[in-house]
């Protein structure tokens, strides 16, 4: 019995991690794809989020999803009134605080890894035993230890 290889999914998790990397606030410390899950030590640059312009913040979104029409209007220079402007300051006001969330960039990786691996096997569904698990690293020391382990 021939048994089918999926270690190229492991490519697939990198390119997804380093292309996510450069559209969040989120550095990538360190990873690890093994043959069945990954590690990745995430840093939140939140200095780095807060200072985009509102144009930034749209770009980086629409990189992830289409926005709403509002955004595409924008996105595409459309003049905005001062009310759709405002309503547009909101909105990117919540995405510019996903962009620098861990859940949120797990939510990216995890559900593209998902839809190419069910578009490749043929199949919907769950992809991912669980969810995924997260902990903070309270300190220089734990993370040294961390990365050390990862590499």
């Amino acid at each position: 019995m021939h048994r089918r290889s999926f270690e190229h999914r492991g490519q697939w998790i990198e390119n997804r991690l380093l292309e996510l990397a450069e559209i969040f606030a989120l550095d990538i410390c360190a990873y690890a794809v093994m043959s069945n899950h990954y590690h990745v030590v995430l840093h939140i640059n939140a200095a780095q989020a807060k200072g985009w312009t509102l144009r930034e913040v749209v770009d980086r979104w629409h990189q992830l999803c289409k926005g709403s029409p509002l955004s595409q209007r924008f996105a595409r220079n459309e003049a905005l009134n001062g009310a759709e402007l405002a309503r547009l300051r909101e909105v990117a006001a919540e995405w510019r605080a996903r962009l620098m969330d861990i859940i949120w960039f797990m939510r990216m990786l995890n559900e593209s890894i998902a839809r190419q691996a069910n578009r490749e096997d043929g199949c919907t569904g769950s992809f991912w035993e669980g969810r995924f698990k997260s902990q903070a690293l309270p300190d220089e020391r734990a993370l040294s230890a961390c990365i050390a382990m990862l590499t």
